[in-house]
C-alpha cells in the first residue's frame, strides 16, 4: 500500500507539468480546507466496528483528494482548439465507429479511448452482465420515483456540491435536466451488454467522464471561478464514489451489521457491475474494494476526511432547485400526475433515507414535507415493493426469467424517453461565479 501511494502521490503532482495551463496554479503540497484529518469534523465521525479504515487507506485517500483525470484532462484541455462541441463529435465518432473513423484524430483523443477500451485483469465481465440482470428490476420500478431523491442527497456538503453549483445547476431547468442525465446514465448501463465495448453504456461513461473533465478545466481556467485552497480540485476521483458506490456501501454496511463479511453470488454480481461502471469513469482501483469490509472501509475514508460543511447559497439553493424542477418530457395531465406523485415521494425518501427523519433540518433548507407527501411515500413505496418483489419471483422461475427480464428492458427504454436524450455537456458560458472566491485558481 505505501508504495501505491508514493506512486498516487507523483501522479498528483506530476499533474502541474503534465497540465500547466489547468493545475500550474495549484500547490499540491498544502492541504485544502475541505480535507480534515479529524473524524469528529467530518461528515462521518463515525465508523463502523470492525471495518474502520486504516492509516494507508486514510492517506491513500488523501492523495485521490487531489487527482483529476490524467487522459480525460488532457483531452477536455483541447478545448480552446475544438470547442466543447468539437470534443464530443470526436469522442462520440470514436466510440460508435472506431478511433479510425476521426480523420487526424488528437493523441489525447487516441489515449482516451484506449484508456476506456483496456478491461483490467480484475474484472469479471460475465459478472458484470449478471450484476447489470439483477438491477435491471429495481431500475424499472424504483429508479424513476427515487432519482430526485437520492440526487438531492449529493448536495449536502458545500465542498463536494460547489461543480454542480458553478456549472448553473441552481435554476430549476438546468437542475431538471441534471437530474434525467443522470437517470438516463445509470438506466443505459443497465441495457444488456451496454457495458461492452460497442455498448450504449460505455459510450455514457465516456461522456460523463469527459463532462467532468470539462467542469474541472472551465473552473480552474475562470478567474475567480475556484479556489483550490479551500476546494482543491474540482471532482476529484473520491468524490465520484458517492454516487458509483451508495448501493454498494449501503449493502455493504447492512451485511457487516448482520455479522456477514462475504456477499452471496448474486451480491457479488451487483459488486462487480458498480466497480467496472465506476472503473470506466474513471476511478481507480485503489478505491473499489470488492468485500464488505474494504468498501465500508474505503467509503469511510473517505467521508471521514471530507469536512463537514453546508452552505445555504450553494447547497441549500441547489437542493430546493432539485425539488422544484419538473421532470417529466411535456406536461400532459398523465405526466404532471408522475410528477406530483414522484416529487411528493422525492421529498419523503430524501428526508428518511439522507436527513434521518429530521424535519427541521429540512425545513432549514427550505424543504417542508406535508402529510401529502408521506402518504404518497408509502402508497408509491407499497406499490414499488410489490413490483419488484413479482418480477423477482418471476426471474427465479425457468420459462418466465427471460420473459420477465425482457419486460424490464422494454421499462428500461421507456424510462429512457421520459428522462430525454442526454448531452453530457458543460458550457461554461453559464458558470457562476464561487461565492467569497476573489482571486483567480490558477497562475
Amino acid at each position: 500500500m505505501n508504495g501505491t501511494i508514493e506512486q498516487v502521490r507523483a501522479r498528483v503532482a506530476e499533474q502541474k507539468t503534465r497540465q500547466p495551463e489547468l493545475y500550474g496554479g495549484i500547490d499540491f503540497d498544502q492541504t485544502p480546507e475541505r480535507y480534515t484529518d479529524d473524524p469528529a469534523q467530518s461528515v462521518a465521525p463515525k465508523g463502523v466496528a470492525g471495518a474502520e479504515p486504516t492509516p494507508d487507506q486514510i492517506a491513500l485517500v488523501a492523495a485521490y483528494t487531489l487527482l483529476g483525470d490524467r487522459v480525460a484532462d488532457a483531452y477536455a484541455g483541447l478545448m480552446p482548439k475544438f470547442g466543447f462541441r468539437g470534443l464530443i463529435g470526436m469522442l462520440t465518432l470514436a466510440c460508435d465507429q472506431g478511433l479510425e473513423a476521426v480523420a487526424d484524430a488528437p493523441p489525447e483523443l487516441v489515449a482516451f479511448l484506449r484508456d476506456l477500451e483496456h478491461v483490467p485483469d480484475w474484472v469479471d465481465m460475465d459478472l458484470v452482465r449478471e450484476g447489470a440482470r439483477l438491477d435491471r428490476n429495481a431500475a424499472a420500478n424504483l429508479s424513476p420515483f427515487a432519482i430526485r431523491g437520492a440526487f438531492v442527497a449529493t448536495f449536502m456538503n458545500k465542498y463536494a456540491a460547489l461543480p454542480m453549483a458553478l456549472t448553473g445547476t441552481l435554476g430549476a431547468e438546468t437542475a431538471a435536466r441534471r437530474v434525467n442525465e443522470t437517470a438516463s446514465f445509470f438506466t443505459t448501463t443497465l441495457l444488456p451488454d451496454a457495458l461492452e465495448r460497442h455498448g450504449e453504456g460505455f459510450k455514457a461513461a465516456a461522456m460523463v467522464r469527459l463532462m467532468h473533465s470539462m467542469v474541472r478545466f472551465n473552473a480552474l481556467r475562470r478567474p475567480g471561478a475556484w479556489d483550490a485552497k479551500v476546494y482543491g480540485v474540482p471532482i476529484p476521483q473520491v468524490d465520484q464514489m458517492p454516487a458509483g458506490l451508495i448501493p454498494i456501501f449501503l449493502l455493504s454496511y447492512k451485511l457487516l451489521r448482520q455479522g456477514r463479511t462475504t456477499f452471496t453470488p448474486a451480491e457479488r454480481a451487483k459488486v462487480e457491475l458498480s466497480r467496472y461502471r465506476c472503473y470506466l469513469l474513471g476511478l481507480p482501483e485503489d478505491l473499489l474494494a470488492d468485500t464488505p469490509v474494504g468498501v465500508v472501509q474505503t467509503m469511510t475514508a473517505r467521508n471521514q476526511t471530507l469536512r463537514r460543511g453546508f452552505d445555504d447559497e450553494t447547497c441549500g439553493a441547489l437542493v430546493r432547485a432539485t425539488l422544484a424542477a419538473y421532470l417529466p418530457p411535456d406536461r400532459s395531465w398523465r405526466n404532471r400526475l408522475f410528477d406530483t406523485v414522484e416529487r411528493g415521494f422525492a421529498k419523503a425518501f430524501f428526508l428518511r433515507h439522507f436527513l434521518g427523519g429530521d424535519v427541521k433540518a429540512a425545513a432549514r433548507m427550505g424543504v417542508r414535507i406535508t402529510a401529502a407527501d408521506r402518504a404518497l411515500f408509502l402508497v408509491v413505496a407499497a406499490i414499488v415493493t410489490s413490483r419488484m418483489a413479482a418480477y423477482g419471483l418471476a426471474l427465479k422461475i425457468p420459462g418466465l426469467r427471460d420473459l420477465a427480464d425482457r419486460d424490464l428492458v422494454r421499462q428500461l427504454r421507456r424510462n429512457l424517453v421520459r428522462y430525454g436524450h442526454a448531452e453530457f455537456t458543460t458550457d461554461a458560458a453559464q458558470y457562476r461565479p464561487t461565492p467569497g472566491v476573489a482571486t483567480p485558481a490558477t497562475a
